[in-house]
């Protein structure tokens, strides 16, 4: 009887399922294995810039294919690229720890602000302007910060903007001025935050996603807002999908790691990855975000001797000290077979 395949195909006809065969059975080098070994990255391209309407097009470097596979990660060929996602994963998942137990800078303010609406506002600046890589990632932040009670907002000329900051210069104060009105419209930001009390974490992190979906507002940023505010304790909110979609950095990646574009297939695979290496749903958005940043140019390995590219910028979000968690590696290159 036919079978369908993970492409909704029949399994028989499916094109990328014969090509995938067709690479098994072939014959592989010696020294290659699928769970690891030696493995060589390519050397990152730069930028280029097309001369029609000015398209930008990042050639992504990727390890080469040593014959990893893995039905969490269909879309992964190389056990490097594997590694790398194991750990950036364990990373994101430390971090999250740490916002809930040991807030550092400006996130552990707003824990401690007993004013809600200070602590709110807080927030939203920390994932609206993003912390910045480096020791001092709350600078930019510090610098433009107001407070709730004056109304005024933030003049944002010469404010660094972190690697995951939603901020367009282009729309000035717009973004922010909205999301004071969206606010204001429910009488609070706690009250627009919350939502209804019944709701559970799952519906409420859903619910507010969607309404704070107004314009120079990126979805990183609404993602961070929400699971920043849920860490820290001002309300019960935990994402039960990723929300996936569009062209932000976070869907492409899910795109090249669970190998398929469907948005609910990608939203399936995420959480199968979660539950196998037993990560909160969370950790995969930043872990994902990471694993797609460009590996850095090829450097001199010793001199005379080989290049080999260096390891890709971290964006540690307010978190520079951290480290990946070792038992959240272990349970993910477990589930992957590393």
């Amino acid at each position: 009887m036919p079978t369908f395949c993970r492409h909704n195909r029949f399994e028989a006809s499916c094109p990328i399922c014969s090509r995938e065969k067709a690479e098994a059975a072939a014959p592989r080098s010696p020294g290659v294995r699928s769970t690891g070994g030696p493995v060589t990255r390519r050397r990152a391209s730069t930028p280029r810039v097309s001369s029609r309407n000015s398209l930008r097009v990042r050639r992504v470097a990727r390890e080469s294919d040593d014959g990893f596979r893995s039905s969490l990660v269909p879309g992964i060929k190389a056990s490097g690229d594997a590694e790398r996602l194991a750990e950036e994963l364990a990373f994101a998942s430390g971090r999250l720890a740490t916002l809930a137990t040991a807030p550092p800078g400006l996130y552990g303010e707003v824990a401690s602000e007993p004013d809600r609406e200070e602590a709110a506002w807080l927030a939203f600046l920390i994932a609206y302007l993003g912390p910045l890589d480096g020791d001092d990632p709350f600078s930019g932040i510090r610098a433009a910060r107001t407070t709730w009670a004056s109304g005024e907002l933030p003049d944002l000329t010469e404010i660094p903007i972190g690697p995951r900051g939603s901020h367009d210069p282009a729309r000035g104060t717009g973004t922010m001025a909205a999301y004071r009105a969206w606010a204001e419209r429910s009488g609070s930001q706690s009250a627009a935050l919350t939502g209804e009390a019944a709701w559970t974490p799952e519906r409420r992190f859903a619910r507010v996603f969607e309404r704070l979906a107004f314009q120079g507002l990126q979805r990183d940023a609404r993602f961070d807002l929400l699971v920043t505010l849920g860490q820290l304790g001002y309300a019960e909110m935990r994402p039960a999908v990723l929300q996936l979609g569009g062209t932000d950095e976070t869907t492409v990646a899910a795109k090249r790691v669970f190998g398929i574009g469907d948005t609910l297939l990608l939203e399936r695979r995420a959480l199968d990855l979660a539950e196998a290496g037993e990560l909160p749903l969370a950790a995969l958005d930043l872990g994902l975000w990471n694993w797609s940043r460009p590996i850095r140019p090829a450097q001199p390995f010793r001199p005379g001797g080989v290049t080999r590219p260096g390891p890709p910028p971290r964006a540690t979000l307010g978190v520079p000290d951290g480290e990946p968690d070792a038992d959240a590696y272990a349970r993910v290159a477990d589930a992957l077979g590393l």
